[in-house]
C-alpha cells in the first residue's frame, strides 16, 4: 500500500513564485515610489543627491510591511504521514519514497527532498504562514541545528497510518514510534534549554497530527480486514488508535493539537480507477469510511477535551475543502482535479512516478501531483483557508 492521500490521512491566496500577481497595495504603492522619485528629480538638485537618497530609502522603508512580527507560535511539530513528512522516509528501508525527480521539481533549486508533491507541503505551508520558518524540516537523517529543533520538525512517515498493520504493510515508522523520535527530541532539548523552558515551549507550540487516509486504502486493499471489520467498527478501532496517541501525546507536553481528519480518500485518481467503476468516479465506499471516521473522532476529541486539563485539541476538517477543490476546481484556479500531473494521472505516486514519467507542463494547474497527493499549489490554498478557519484555536 502507497501512503496517503493528503490530510492521505490531515488568507490571501499567494500565487505560485512563477505566475505570482503583485498584490494592488504593492502596485500602487511602487507608482507612489516613482513619482515621488520623479518630483525630488525637478525640486533638487543634482548635488543633493545624497538627501534624495535619504528620503527615497525612509519612504521605502515606512511602505515595506514589518518582519519584526512575533510568530503565532514558537514552533510547529508534526506527526502521521506523507501529508507533513518533509524527508523522514529518506532513511528508511522502504518503498514510499519520493527523493528522487520528478517530486520536487518546482521546489527551490528544483530538488527532490523526500516531500511528495512537486515543491512544498502543508506543514512547510503551516510553518511559513504561521510566522515560524519556511520549511519544516525531517526530525530523521537530517543534521538540524539548535534553531531548527526549537522552532519544530516533522516526525511524519509517508505511508503510515493508527492501523499498525498500515506501516507494517509498507515498512514505515508507525505512529508509536514517532512518538519515541519525539521523546529523544525532547531530551536533547532539555539539554540545551533546561525542563523550564522546553515546558514553556511545547506549552506554547502548535501541534499537527495528520493520518487515517493510509487506513482507508489499506482497508479497501485486504479482503480479510473488510471480513473482520465492517465501515462502522473499523472507523471506531482507528477513533480508538487516534485517541490512545492524543493522550501520549499530551502526557508528553502537547498542549495545543491540531488533530486532521481524513480527506475524500475516494476521490484520489488512485482510488477512482480502483473503486470507481468504468465512469471513474469517486469511490463512494472510501468516502464513507472517511466521513464515518471524520464524524467519530470529532465526538471523540471533544470528550478528551472535557478530561484534559490544561490542553486544547481541535478538529481540523479537511474533507469539505479537498472535496470542493475537487468539485469545483475553476473556483480555484485548477483545470484538472481527477488526474494527477505525473504519468497517466492514475497509478503513479513513489517508484512509479520516477524519472521515466512525463509531467504536465503547469502542476499549478491540477489538484493532484501523483496518483495520491496534492500539488504545492493545493496544499498553498488548503492551509491558508485552514489558518482563516481555525486561527482562533491556532493562537
Amino acid at each position: 500500500m502507497i501512503q496517503s492521500l493528503w490530510p492521505n490521512p490531515t488568507i490571501a491566496v499567494i500565487n505560485d513564485h512563477r505566475s505570482r500577481k503583485l498584490p494592488t497595495f504593492y502596485l500602487r504603492q511602487r507608482q507612489s515610489n516613482m513619482a515621488l522619485l520623479s518630483w525630488l528629480g525637478h525640486v533638487i538638485s543634482t548635488s543633493s543627491s545624497v538627501l534624495i537618497l535619504f528620503l527615497l530609502q525612509f519612504h521605502l522603508a515606512r511602505a515595506q510591511p514589518s518582519n519584526s512580527t512575533a510568530p503565532a507560535v514558537p514552533a510547529v511539530i508534526a506527526f502521521g504521514d506523507s501529508i507533513v513528512d518533509s524527508g523522514n522516509n529518506n532513511v528508511l528501508l522502504t518503498v514510499v519514497k519520493s527523493n528522487f525527480p520528478p517530486y520536487g521539481r518546482d521546489f527551490a533549486g528544483h530538488v527532490p527532498t523526500g516531500r511528495f508533491s512537486n515543491g512544498k507541503i502543508s506543514a512547510d505551508f503551516l510553518a511559513s504562514m504561521l510566522g515560524v520558518k519556511e520549511l519544516l524540516p525531517a526530525y530523521l537523517g537530517t543534521n538540524l541545528g539548535l534553531k531548527d529543533l526549537v522552532t519544530g520538525v516533522s516526525f511524519a512517515s509517508a505511508g503510515t497510518g493508527y492501523d499498525p498493520l498500515t506501516s507494517a504493510v509498507a515498512s514505515v515508522t508507525p505512529m508509536w514510534k514517532q512518538l519515541e523520535s519525539f521523546k529523544e527530541y525532547k531530551r536533547t532539548l532539555t539539554g540545551n534549554l533546561g525542563q523550564k523552558k522546553l515546558t514553556r515551549l511545547l506549552s506554547g507550540s502548535l501541534f499537527i497530527v495528520c493520518a487515517g487516509s493510509n487506513d482507508v486504502v489499506e482497508y479497501f486493499s485486504n479482503p480479510m480486514q473488510q471480513l473482520s471489520h465492517g465501515i462502522g467498527s473499523y472507523a471506531e478501532f482507528l477513533t480508538q488508535s487516534a485517541s490512545r496517541f492524543l493522550q501520549d501525546l499530551v502526557s508528553l507536553g502537547a498542549r495545543k493539537v491540531g488533530v486532521v481528519g481524513i480527506p475524500p480518500v475516494g476521490c484520489m485518481p488512485s482510488q477512482r480507477l480502483v473503486g470507481g467503476g468504468l465512469s471513474g468516479d469517486c469511490a463512494a465506499d472510501r468516502n464513507q469510511l472517511a466521513q464515518t471516521y471524520n464524524a467519530k473522532l470529532n465526538m471523540e476529541i471533544q470528550r478528551l477535551n472535557s478530561n484534559l486539563q490544561g490542553s486544547k485539541l481541535f478538529y481540523v476538517d479537511v474533507y469539505s475543502i479537498f472535496l470542493d477543490f475537487i468539485q469545483y476546481p475553476w473556483k480555484y484556479g485548477f483545470e484538472v482535479s481527477k488526474l494527477g500531473c505525473c504519468g497517466t494521472g492514475t497509478v503513479e505516486v513513489a517508484e512509479l512516478c520516477n524519472v521515466l514519467s512525463t509531467t504536465c507542463r503547469n502542476a499549478s494547474e491540477y489538484v493532484f501531483w501523483d496518483s495520491y497527493h496534492p500539488t504545492q499549489r493545493a496544499y498553498e490554498l488548503l492551509i491558508e483557508m485552514l489558518i482563516q478557519n481555525y486561527g482562533n484555536f491556532i493562537k
